[in-house]
């Protein structure tokens, strides 16, 4: 496993994100993907998030990207969604015919942690400390 650092940690920090459109609407295609995705990259520096992986049906988004301990995950995806929900519009106006209000994405969104090893194995090791 590689491990990234900085002056006083290491760390592994790997995400899945799924982003749903709101309403669930089939709006997605490859332009408004490739947009959106380069809009992750651009805001993602400013939060130490680098994107790893991205792929989209018509209506959601799949992201694997890793963060640094002091990304804000929270304050980063809102202003992702936020910004990315404008430009979009803006660039797109065919999809305003299909949203209405200002709305693109879906309020909610999941975040899972991923990599590693998986929880069973960590927890058997942290229980199996001090012991021989």
């Amino acid at each position: 496993m590689e491990l990234d650092n900085n002056n006083h940690s290491v760390f592994s920090l790997n995400y899945h994100l799924i982003l749903v459109i709101k309403y669930r609407r089939k709006v997605i295609n490859e332009a408004i993907s490739e947009k959106a995705k380069k809009m992750f990259q651009d805001i993602g520096e400013k939060y130490y998030v680098t994107l790893l992986e991205w792929n989209h049906d018509q209506d959601h988004v799949h992201v694997l990207f890793k963060a640094h301990p002091k990304s804000m995950l929270s304050k980063f995806i809102n202003a992702y969604k936020s910004a990315s929900s404008r430009i979009i519009k803006k660039e797109f106006p065919h999809v305003k015919k299909q949203l209405w209000k200002e709305y693109f994405w879906s309020r909610s969104f999941c975040l899972l942690t991923t990599g590693g090893a998986p929880i069973d194995v960590v927890k058997q090791y942290i229980e199996n400390q001090g012991t021989k």
